[in-house]
């Protein structure tokens, strides 16, 4: 976790003076390539595209007139390319949309007691498509080492990528070291159906799997559920899991306190005050906050790419 803090460190900076720098936008890749100049020295429309200056103008007139002018991609090459950034920006809002839906509305507690296999089968195929995806792309896209390094479009593909990589990075940490670490912890001895007030750690364990009762907990009481045909495996509509405080989930539910006040109530929730997590539970937290702010940062990075 040390080795990974001054990574991002200096992956924000990078990006903080590349957002800071004077670097003129670029153009189309021909241009860019020759001037370096802004979108404003050929378009009237300083951020590009629209009517041409009359710099511009010359400068279209050479692309159709000159025999070394570099030859557009025929129609095999646009189709391709087309179908490709299509899969990527898909698989990016759909594993991005994952991400913040399990932060903003199931919180990461939801995974804490060990990694959902659902969401997990979703990264790595999402990791999987778009590094395969962005590959192709960039092959498109990056005709060269100088327009990778010297333009700005080149500098954040970069640190977009390195982004990308930290995240694969994290995600097999997370699955292979601190995923099974996380489900040792919840196999524990299942504790007597009617034991009575439990602790949240004690609750954890009545998780609804392997033979264990099925408990949760609301606004300070312990319920039952191991015999409602709701909580099949200890979870209730492949969102809640049984072993957990659901006191603040409820106010996502379509459904009121009455239904839980059917259940049966075997004790209280005792409280002891913070407990302090163990390291590879840190460990957990710390990446799964990290990879949210990484989300952020890349859609910053595409939004730097059309409007910036």
């Amino acid at each position: 976790m040390r080795a990974i803090t001054p990574c991002i460190t200096g992956l924000f900076f990078l990006l903080l003076s590349t957002l800071c720098s004077p670097h003129p936008a670029c153009a189309t890749e021909e241009y860019a390539r020759q001037t370096g100049q802004a979108c404003s020295a050929c378009h009237l429309d300083p951020a590009g595209g629209g009517e041409l200056t009359a710099r511009g103008t010359a400068f279209s007139a050479t692309l159709h007139s000159t025999a070394t002018a570099p030859s557009s991609p025929g129609m095999f090459a646009k189709i391709v390319r087309l179908v490709v950034g299509y899969i990527h920006f898909f698989t990016a809002i759909f594993w991005f949309g994952t991400i913040l839906y399990v932060h903003l509305v199931l919180k990461p507690s939801y995974a804490a007691s060990g990694l959902p296999r659902g969401e997990v089968r979703v990264g790595i195929i999402s990791m999987a498509v778009m590094g395969i995806t962005g590959v192709i792309l960039t092959h498109y896209r990056v005709s060269s080492l100088d327009t990778l390094i010297h333009t700005r479009f080149g500098i954040l593909l970069i640190i977009k990528v390195s982004l990308y990589l930290i995240m694969v990075s994290s995600a097999a940490f997370v699955v292979t070291v601190i995923g099974p670490k996380l489900r040792a912890k919840m196999n524990k001895p299942a504790l007597p159906p009617a034991s009575g007030d439990l602790t949240p750690e004690q609750l954890a364990a009545c998780d609804g799997k392997e033979g264990r009762p099925a408990y949760f907990a609301f606004e300070g009481k312990i319920y039952d559920a191991t015999l409602s045909k709701f909580w099949k495996q200890g979870v209730h509509m492949g969102r809640h899991n049984a072993g957990t405080n659901l006191t603040e989930a409820m106010t996502q539910a379509p459904h009121g306190a009455d239904k839980i006040a059917l259940m049966k109530e075997i004790g209280v929730l005792i409280t002891e005050g913070p407990r302090k997590k163990e390291l590879h539970e840190r460990v957990f937290y710390f990446m799964a906050y990290m990879n949210l702010i990484i989300v952020f940062c890349i859609v910053l990075i595409l939004s730097l790419w059309r409007w910036g």
